[in-house]
């Protein structure tokens, strides 16, 4: 019985550490997804911007 029971407190343990890294990955690649956008809209911007000026 003490056998089963830790069998499943690993495993439980193990469920709820993978579940942590991968939702911080997740929310890590969001975050750097939305900070490449956010650059390429403002090199787009500049682009705009330089281009209004040279015309």
């Amino acid at each position: 019985m003490k056998k089963l029971m830790m069998t499943f407190a690993v495993l439980f343990s193990l469920g709820t550490a993978m579940t942590t890294f991968t939702s911080c990955r997740e929310t890590n690649k969001t975050d750097v997804e939305r900070a490449a956008d956010d650059v390429g809209d403002a090199v787009e911007d500049a682009v705009d911007d330089v281009g209004d000026a040279i015309d």
